[in-house]
């Protein structure tokens, strides 16, 4: 499977509030970050809970505390799946 997004990569998260169970922080979504790295392919947690298997690329992407939470010089890196992000 090959990964759409490279180290340096800056991306923009889903805004989608889905009804069912996302591993998507909501302070997180449509917020802008940095990909830092990869953390391998693993099946998409939201489709897990409802039985479905389905691997993608996740990433590592680092965001600044002030893009997420309006305040802090300090950095978040979250990993998200392939699907819940988006070029900037």
């Amino acid at each position: 499977m090959s990964e759409r997004y490279r180290e340096g990569d800056r991306v923009r998260t889903s805004t989608v509030d889905p009804d069912h169970h996302t591993r998507l922080p909501a302070y997180a979504r449509g917020r802008t970050g940095t990909v830092i790295g990869h953390d391998g392919v693993h099946p998409l947690a939201d489709l897990r809970a409802q039985g479905i298997e389905r691997e993608q690329p996740v990433y590592l992407v680092r965001f600044a505390a002030r893009e997420l939470f309006g305040q802090g010089d300090h950095s978040v890196t979250l990993s998200l799946w392939e699907e819940y992000l988006s070029d900037e």
